[in-house]
């Protein structure tokens, strides 16, 4: 990695490793959630409340603080550090994702991705270069380069239509990859490439051997997540990752729910994100020790207890159960920020015991004891 930079594996138990990830704003033990602020922000979750919740890095969105603020007003302010207040680590995802997801506003060619804005309707255009501008302009410790993610298989699309769709956005991608190699001028800043392929154990393999091939500082699994079964996406981490550096960091976007998580530990998977603690927190489903508890429901509105009485976040330290449903009924902001609080927490504490795990040798039990944790069901 480049200088400022290091990642350290300090322990392994199989293909699960356990080590640190050094950047110019601090370190991050892997492996690691890191919380979606797409905005700059996690929603309803201050800079010193995720700090005291245990976060390390967070996560922004290069294309959504384009359209708003602009990223020369966030460069302006000290980029996303001093214009957020979070000093720790950043890291901006490529946008490539938001983009492409706009359905009939984009069009894909070799330059890029050509879009209508959602915010004025006007016609924008997201470069592999232009993306690194903003990203520069942004000033995370982590960049990641455009790519072309498509879901891995559409309906009524024959194998082989599927095939060669995939591999098209693939060879994009990797294209796209080398330009965004190019166009990275951030000596401070570190640069991950994005593994494209589908549901292709075939495509997964050449993604990580041509993208290794570029010398990026750290790998990202794309385009998944997005409709395919876990084994599926599984037997794709495990292909792509036996193709990569393992000197590098790797980084499974978009998956959260807590087996996805422990899953992707299993794999080698250093870094993760999703905004299902802060999504689901705010409609009232809180992950516990004993699987997910729907806290809104009827036969908590008289309940003493704790959200989870094994969690020492806010909202378990100091309320109960009534309460928390009492507030979300009755549309406080209050309850909708505690069971966010106490959501990210769960996943911070989950990936703290599974670094511990790992270290100790034992992170098969430590899964297998939070399946069976999970199935029984929350209280």
């Amino acid at each position: 990695m480049r200088p400022g930079f290091a990642f350290t594996i300090e322990a392994t138990d199989g293909d699960a490793r356990s080590g640190r990830l050094a950047t110019p704003h601090g370190v991050v033990e892997t492996p690691a959630f890191m919380p979606v602020a797409t905005f700059g922000a996690v929603r309803g979750v201050a800079a010193a409340e995720l700090e005291a919740l245990g976060a390390q890095i967070l996560l922004s969105n290069t294309y959504h603080l384009h359209e708003r603020p602009g990223e020369e007003v966030v460069a302006r302010a000290g980029g996303l550090h001093g214009f957020t207040g979070w000093r720790g680590p950043w890291l901006t995802d490529s946008g490539g994702f938001q983009v492409t997801s706009l359905g009939d506003r984009v069009k894909v060619d070799e330059e890029g991705v050509a879009f209508a804005s959602p915010l004025d309707g006007r016609r924008r255009l997201l470069t592999p270069e232009r993306a690194m501008a903003v990203q520069a302009a942004l000033g995370p410790d982590f960049a990641v380069a455009l790519d072309e993610c498509l879901p891995p298989c559409a309906p009524g699309e024959s194998p082989a239509a599927t095939e060669l769709r995939v591999r098209a956005a693939m060879e994009r991608t990797l294209r796209w990859a080398e330009r965004c190699r190019r166009s990275h001028v951030r000596a401070d800043q570190a640069l991950f490439g994005i593994l494209q392929g589908g549901a292709s154990a075939t495509l997964r393999r050449e993604s990580a051997r041509a993208t290794a091939s570029l010398g990026f500082d750290g790998y990202c699994h794309g385009g998944l997540g997005l409709g395919e079964e876990p084994a599926c996406r599984e037997a794709m981490v495990a292909e792509a990752n036996a193709a990569l550096p393992r000197e590098a960091p790797r980084y499974l976007m978009g998956l959260g729910r807590p087996e996805d998580v422990l899953a992707g530990v299993a794999l080698g998977v250093d870094l993760f994100d999703c905004v299902l603690p802060t999504r689901n927190g705010r409609h009232g489903f809180l992950f516990t020790r004993r699987g997910v508890l729907h806290v809104r429901a009827a036969r908590y509105r008289e309940d003493p207890s704790p959200p989870d009485p094994s969690c020492d976040c806010p909202a378990c330290t100091r309320h109960t159960r009534a309460y928390l449903r009492h507030l979300l009924h009755g549309g406080e902001a209050l309850g909708a920020r505690l069971a966010s609080l106490h959501n990210l927490r769960f996943y911070f504490r989950l990936l703290e015991e599974a670094r511990a795990a790992i270290r100790a040798g034992d992170f098969a039990a430590f899964r297998r004891e939070r399946a069976a944790d999970w199935a029984a069901g929350a209280e």
